[in-house]
């Protein structure tokens, strides 16, 4: 469990390039046959990428988490972002296709990942915050997802986003998840940009083609950064920073998000004319 601390707007603008990777980039989340986690202290945030290979992987408890088992007063969401695999939770075994998600409820104590081919292995991307009920858990195949269609070819960010965990499908505590997908030759998500300063967010940017990256902007509207991301690789958003990125070929994106509220569109906007 690696912990990430976080800077405040003011110092985020003085950070080297190599110093804001450090902070707000996450590589290395899937290793063949291991889990791997980050601790994340905007909103207690964790996340991780569990790889399972010839053998099943169980949901470990780390000591960071200071409690009898890891999910006793959290609750998590997974997304399967690489070959077949299975989820048994308590005993029970989900089948998880490429892209379908689960989410797990407080007081989930027994969680196993398993691949169903170690040559194509699963690779479950993993995102958990504190919770404050009990929720049941719930299989949403990607193929029982509706898409929205967002964007136009015109301005090159046509794109599909997948709302899989989120209030109007059923009850979390914090959790809101889901991902999109750009369409053949757009490269824009989220422009123009915004900020919510009630929840942080976590984007992992997948099949980015080995040749291609992913340039993600950060920072406040007035002061942009940016990261360069390859495939499998995270963001950290604090509340205070624009999310937007721009890839040199069509990409995809899981986004999550933790906080005080739920509201997918309580967002404040940062006109294009005002970036600097």
């Amino acid at each position: 469990m690696h912990i990430h601390e976080t800077s405040n707007p003011r110092t985020a603008v003085t950070l080297t390039t190599e110093q804001l990777r450090a902070e707000f980039l996450v590589p290395g989340l899937f290793s063949p046959g291991a889990a791997n986690f980050r601790y994340w202290e905007t909103d207690r945030t964790i996340m991780g990428g569990i790889t399972p290979g010839a053998t099943a992987v169980p949901l470990p408890n780390p000591p960071e988490v200071r409690s009898a088992f890891f999910l006793e007063r959290r609750e998590a969401g997974v997304i399967n972002l690489g070959g077949a695999g299975t989820v048994t939770v308590d005993g029970t075994v989900h089948a998880l296709e490429p892209l379908d998600a689960l989410y797990l409820g407080r007081g989930t104590k027994a969680v196993t990942f398993a691949s169903h081919s170690a040559d194509t292995p699963a690779r479950f991307y993993f995102l958990s915050y504190p919770a404050h009920a009990v929720y049941p858990g719930r299989h949403i195949p990607i193929k029982e997802a509706k898409g929205d269609r967002l964007g136009a070819r015109e301005t090159a960010n046509e794109r599909t986003l997948f709302k899989l965990i989120h209030p109007a499908a059923f009850p979390t505590c914090q959790l809101v998840m889901g991902f999109t997908r750009m369409e053949p030759g757009s490269v824009w998500n989220t422009m123009p940009p915004h900020t919510h300063l009630r929840r942080s967010e976590v984007y992992c940017y997948f099949h980015v083609a080995p040749t291609a990256a992913v340039f993600h902007f950060m920072g406040e509207p007035a002061a942009t950064r940016h990261l360069v991301v390859h495939d499998l690789e995270a963001v950290l958003s604090p509340p205070w920073s624009i999310h937007s990125g721009v890839g040199t070929a069509a990409y995809a994106f899981v986004w999550g998000m933790g906080g005080e509220n739920q509201e997918f569109a309580d967002m404040d906007p940062a006109p294009v004319a005002q970036l600097r």
